[in-house]
């Protein structure tokens, strides 16, 4: 069986005898030609897996040659060879999309090695990354059997979310699914902590990890007035989905520090989004700012006000003499208004913009059957992200801000997690319709299957009337009511939703980024 079938095109053809007999014993088919026109006969006439193209050869040039190639066929892998070390020789090839370049005089081994990385490198990182994760698939679980704090928990994310996009990136499936149940383990573990320690936290605040309601006070204010500074807030960003364009923000932006903080319960924007502007904890919201903060079954919007609730923390912060922005992108076209109208920005000593499209894009993929099947797993679910944001006004924002020597910082005010397994619940109609969370009172469920908070006030969280409790869904689960109840198991089970406990929800991203 061939190994793959090669075309090698020098003008030296037969000096190159003991190469091509090396290879033909390594199992590759060997076709030659000595110029370039016969190179572009040769490949119109068959199907070659590479070429070899000799740079100088009589008649057109290797150059020429590849660029007339590249016309029929190209995805076709080209190595181009060459005596040159010149620059410009180099930069017009590898402008051509070459796929490697030798310098001349090449040994068998560096053809070998060329060849394995361009026609077997998909096989060889396959076996390496599923030997790796193997490896690493031990050492994560070992992790998992001890009692983690909240950094651990973080790194241990940080590590299944690597190992989900290094997966992402090969054929064989079947390491994908171990790591999906090693997932599933780990979140109903880390659900295990945060119902042992999250009121903990709230009540002994010196203990607690950094959380959402005092990422400006901690992070960001310390820079306000020293260097022009802006706060991206990408609504429902989950690590993985910040990894997958980090890559496209560090060709403008270096990455100075990187790490997780913790939404609050519910994880849900109505209130871990007023949390992060306002600086306080929904409860203390609702007592101190009643005009702004709107009850689970109040009529109207319940992020409203977000602008009112940072420029309340900001003056208690001491930095009420500030000239700052706030904008929430809701619709492509006033995330493009605000590139074109940057002037108005520029100047400001703090900028912040809210985009909203991760979000919408999660509601989307529950009600929209082109966007499942568009976004039909997590993967596609990055890859869609990815897309949107190469394509997206919020990177012609981020051009913008590095011109104008702007500091960025990125976070998001909770995750999303795709759920599947359906928990049946009961309340009146005054519940919250929130599939991952419910409040009211009178509500009827199997105690095991939820985390319950029976005095809200130890949550910092508003209660309607005084028997008013919250209940949160676990890892994957949603909650269900038992009237129609195929139905909306059917209509909800793997879309992704936010609002309970999971890592994906409660481990989230805070970013901080200087200009290239």
């Amino acid at each position: 069986m061939s190994l793959g079938k090669i075309l090698w095109a020098d003008d030296e053809i037969d000096l190159l005898k003991p190469h091509i007999l090396f290879l033909k014993e390594k199992g590759y088919e060997i076709t030659t030609v000595n110029n370039g026109d016969d190179a572009i006969d040769v490949v119109l006439e068959e199907n070659f897996d590479i070429v070899f193209l000799d740079e100088n050869m009589p008649g057109i040039s290797g150059l020429e040659a590849l660029s007339k190639i590249k016309e029929v066929k190209n995805n076709l892998p080209i190595v181009m060879i060459t005596k040159s070390e010149e620059e410009a020789i180099m930069e017009d090839a590898i402008g051509s999309k070459i796929a490697d370049y030798l310098i001349k005089p090449v040994n068998p081994n560096q053809i070998l090695l060329c060849l394995k990385k361009n026609l077997n490198q998909n096989t060889l990182v396959s076996q390496k990354t599923n030997s790796n994760y193997q490896q690493e698939f031990r050492q994560l679980g070992l992790q998992m059997s001890v009692h983690l704090d909240f950094t651990e928990w973080s790194d241990l994310y940080k590590k299944l979310v690597f190992w989900e996009l290094e997966l992402d990136q090969i054929q064989d499936k079947s390491m994908k699914e171990i790591l999906v149940m090693q997932k599933k383990e780990a979140n109903q573990l880390f659900s295990k902590y945060i119902e042992k320690n999250y009121l903990n936290w709230l009540n002994q605040r010196d203990q607690a990890p950094l959380m959402i309601q005092n990422v400006i006070k901690d992070k960001i204010v310390a820079n306000l007035g020293k260097q022009k500074t802006a706060l991206i807030v990408i609504d429902n960003l989950r690590y993985d989905q910040w990894k997958t364009i980090e890559p496209i923000v560090n060709t403008l932006y270096d990455v100075i520090n990187e790490e997780m903080i913790s939404s609050i319960l519910p994880t849900a924007t109505q209130y871990a989004r007023n949390a992060l502007f306002s600086g306080l904890m929904p409860s203390e919201m609702a007592k101190k700012f009643p005009n702004f903060w709107v009850n689970e079954e109040e009529e109207g919007g319940k992020n409203l006000h977000e602008k009112d609730f940072l420029d309340a923390q900001l003056t208690r912060l001491g930095k009420s003499s500030l000239k700052w922005s706030y904008n929430k992108v809701t619709t492509h076209e006033f995330g493009k208004k605000i590139v074109e109208q940057f002037n108005n920005l520029k100047d400001n000593d703090f900028n912040v913009i809210v985009y909203n499209f991760v979000d919408m894009l999660s509601h989307a993929r529950t009600e929209m059957e082109v966007i499942r099947e568009l976004a039909e797993d997590e993967s596609a679910y990055r890859s869609i992200t990815k897309s949107w944001f190469n394509h997206s006004p919020l990177f012609d924002l981020f051009k913008k801000l590095k011109e104008n020597s702007f500091k960025v910082f990125i976070t998001t005010d909770h995750g999303t997690i795709k759920v599947n397994n359906p928990v049946k619940i009961i309340g009146d109609k005054n519940v919250n319709t929130n599939l991952r969370y419910k409040t009211g009172k009178n509500l009827s469920y199997q105690a095991k299957e939820v985390f319950t908070i029976k005095n809200p006030d130890e949550a910092y969280l508003p209660k309607s009337n005084i028997s008013s409790e919250f209940v949160f869904a676990r890892e994957n689960d949603f909650f269900v009511y038992p009237n129609n109840y195929n139905h909306f198991v059917n209509y909800y089970s793997k879309t992704f939703q936010h609002g309970g406990i999971s890592m994906e929800e409660m481990l989230i991203p805070f970013v901080e980024l200087n200009p290239k």
